[in-house]
Order: C-alpha cells, then structure tokens, then sequence
C-alpha cells in the first residue's frame, strides 16, 4: 500500500454511496478495487473503518484510505478560469467567488474550480498548509453562493487568517434575498445547528449533533411577500445563513434544497416563474472584515451584487411599484 490519502466530501456527493465518490475522485482505480479496499478494511470515513462499500458519505466528512503505489492521486491542474480579484499582495489575495464555482475539488469536480484558476494565477505562491487539493484555501464558501472570499499567499499568513477565524474577529456579513417579511426590523437567530435528523443532506435546528450557531439579521430593503436581509455570522457552520433563515420561516429565494417549493404561493405570475427558476440560493457574501497577518491594519473587502441579484432585484421594485 502507498501514502494515505485524505479526502473532503463536497456537498455535490452528499448521500452518495462511498465506493462510488472514490471512484470519481481515483479515476485510475477501478471500482472493483475500490470495493475490495473498503472490504479490506483499508478505508475509514472521519477516523472509523468504513463498513461496506454502499454506505452514505455526508458533506464535510474526511475520507481516508491507502492508494495503491502504482496509482498515483489525481491532484487539481492549473486552468485558465477567469476569477475578480478584491484585493492583493504578496501576502494574501480577496476573491469575488462567482456563484456555480466550486471552491475546491471533491467528488465530480476535480477540475473547474477556484483552486484550479488559483494555480494557474499564482501558481507556487500559495500556502500549502491544508494539502495540494486546497492550496491557499483557509475558509470556503457552498457552491451556489457569490461573494467574498480570502485566501492565503504562504503559510504565516494562511496560520494568523485561521486563527482569526477560530476566534471569530472575522466580520462576516450576507445578502440575503429571502421568502416573506420578518415581523421585528432587526434580530438574533442563536439556535444550536447540524445534520437533519429526517434528511441527512440539510442541516437544521432538528438534529442529534448539535454545534453553536449564531446569526444577527436585519430587513434591508421590503417587498410585497419578500424581503432583502442583511445578515451577519457569529460562527462559521456549514449552510449556516441558509438553516438560519429557514429555521425562522424565511428561506432564500433559489434555495431549493431549504425553501422547497414555496415559489408555489407567489399570487404574481411574472414574480412567481422568476423565483421559481432562479438557479441557486439568493444568497451573496458582500463584506468580509480581517486584520491583515503581516500589518494588523483592518482591511474591510466588500463585494457588489452581481448580475443574478441585481437583475432580481430589479423585478422586485417593479412588483413593489405596481402592487
């Protein structure tokens, strides 16, 4: 057996069985030598030896496994992805994150990510502490959200960012386009949040595993049945904005994962289809507040709405206007 590998699931193979997310991300391994590696007992899923080959993998679990040395792992290529660069210097970089851009390679996305244009801008000159698969990633954002981003030029800077991460002096604020009108102008959503007890693939305020979670909102901008939120994380959990919201019966337009089918109850037609195929979550990082690793000056990056926001936006004066 080779050096162990060590792999992140993604929220794209969130539910999927394990021999078939290895599969994807070894192409050069069979799956029948997958499935012998996991009856073997040479694959473990967040430390405990996995079971059998169909058993679900959850987002965010870490999958670990001894690939063969005659099969070397597929590690992310450089690729000429256009990325909107914030701010830079020789020590960090800020990303505006487009929504439909995967942060970083797992399961069905080995290529076409924001790592991959990262090593293709800055190739080297990145911090290698969290691994060759996230080169300068020190936080993330899901797939379907825009915005804000910061990333790591070497390893001092990659340590003070997280640290200041972990002790949560990083501001972090949302736009959030969301179902309904809250009753109060302003409040604080401090609800305990994990893994969905009735589907594993959200995470809710009804779980087994509760973590602390803390989101301070307030009304923006009101339409007719809709509102525009401004929202400010506390903590940093996985789909927190998104189980907040719903969690108080206001989740984002677009979100089909946690607002279902709730476009349903819009009375306007051109509002109701506009919701209805809004292709992601109305949800847009807009401001990120860090001190800088090498200066401590505080550097505030904020990112504009982009053209999915605005064009929404816009429907929803109009209807405001003529309702």
């Amino acid at each position: 057996m080779g050096a162990e590998r060590r792999f992140e699931i993604s929220e794209d193979a969130d539910g999927e069985r394990l021999d078939r997310v290895l599969a994807a991300l070894l192409p050069e391994v069979s799956r029948t030598k997958i499935q012998r590696l996991i009856r073997d007992g040479g694959v473990a899923v967040d430390g405990v030896v996995a079971a059998k080959a169909s058993q679900p993998v959850e987002s965010g679990q870490t999958v670990a496994l001894q690939v063969p040395e005659d099969v070397p792992a597929p590690l992310p290529r450089p690729e000429p992805i256009p990325i909107d660069v914030l701010y830079e210097d020789d020590r960090l970089v800020v990303i505006d994150k487009v929504a439909g851009l995967v942060v970083h390679p797992g399961s069905g996305n080995l290529d076409g990510t924001l790592v991959s244009a990262l090593l293709h801008r800055y190739g080297e000159g990145l911090s290698d502490i969290g691994g060759p698969e996230r080169p300068g990633l020190v936080h993330r954002l899901d797939k379907g959200t825009s915005g804000v981003l910061v990333v790591a030029r070497d390893n001092e800077a990659h340590e003070a960012l997280s640290r200041q991460f972990a002790e949560r002096t990083v501001e972090k604020e949302y736009d959030a386009f969301v179902y309904g009108i809250p009753r109060d102008r302003a409040g604080v959503i401090d609800r305990a949040i994990g893994r969905d007890r009735s589907d594993r693939t959200k995470i809710s305020t009804d779980t087994d595993r509760p973590r602390e979670a803390v989101s301070r909102w307030q009304r923006h901008e009101d339409f007719p049945g809709f509102c525009w939120l401004r929202v400010r994380t506390h903590t940093g959990r996985m789909h927190q904005v998104r189980a907040h919201l719903t969690a108080i019966h206001h989740p984002c337009i677009g979100d089909t994962k946690y607002a279902g089918l709730q476009w349903k109850g819009v009375p306007d037609r051109q509002v109701r289809d506009a919701v209805r195929k809004f292709p992601r979550a109305g949800l847009h990082a807009r401001r990120l507040c860090i001190d800088h690793p090498a200066t401590g000056e505080r550097l505030e990056l904020t990112a504009p709405l982009p053209e999915d926001l605005e064009e929404l936006l816009s429907l929803l004066r109009v209807f405001r206007e003529r309702s």
